[in-house]
């Protein structure tokens, strides 16, 4: 069985975002990408993927290694699932 977890979900459980209402607020501005493309929060994450999340100055790049299985990770496992791409 395959499992999935939405755009939003997967930025609040790997402590990418504080809070997921932060998460869809992003999604909604059109700040987030998966894979060079704006998405929904609906939007499924597979291991794989690339996430770019637009700051003002900036761009952070993500590689999805893994999904998680609860509902929030600690942050010192942020690694098992996100590689940071420079």
């Amino acid at each position: 069985m395959e499992y999935f977890l939405r755009i939003d979900k997967f930025l609040n459980a790997v402590n990418l975002t504080k809070r997921r209402a932060v998460a869809q607020d992003m999604i909604e501005e059109g700040v987030v990408l998966i894979n060079g493309k704006a998405v929904k929060s609906s939007k499924n994450v597979a291991v794989g993927d690339i996430i770019t999340l637009v700051y003002l100055t900036r761009e952070q790049r993500f590689e999805v290694l893994q999904l998680p299985t609860i509902k929030s990770t600690p942050k010192s496992q942020q690694h098992l699932y996100v590689k940071e791409l420079l």
